[in-house]
């Protein structure tokens, strides 16, 4: 739990709130992937054609720093977060991911919000 969700909890805040446990709820699937994994995917589901410029040496190695994150929502809708790394020294996937997810989620809180407020509207 973290600590604005701790907060909450403590001040007694018990109107219809969307909550973490509600996020994570609406998660049907993740997927993640690099730029490059994304580049030379669409170059073999193109028939090996590239759909925009070639990566040159510079951008070619830009493109596995990039890693991306796909949240799946149970009822269909996707939303995306991604991960850029500077140096690549630095590079951690498995921290990529998490900064990537986290982002995404980001996302989600204002859709099950909308969700919420119309319900309350309603």
């Amino acid at each position: 739990m973290n600590d604005i969700e701790k907060k909450i909890q403590a001040k007694g805040l018990t109107a219809p709130r969307v909550t973490p446990a509600d996020v994570e709820a609406a998660v049907g699937s993740e997927h993640y992937f690099t730029a490059q994994d994304g580049v030379f995917g669409a170059y073999k589901a193109n028939h090996d054609v590239y759909v925009g410029s070639m990566p040159d040496d510079v951008n070619g190695r830009a493109l596995p720093l990039l890693t991306i994150c796909v949240l799946v929502l149970r009822n269909g809708f996707t939303v995306t977060g991604e991960s850029a790394c500077a140096s690549p020294e630095n590079f951690d996937a498995e921290i990529g991911r998490k900064v990537a997810r986290s982002k995404a989620v980001e996302k989600i809180w204002p859709l099950l919000g909308f969700r919420l407020r119309d319900r309350l509207s309603a």
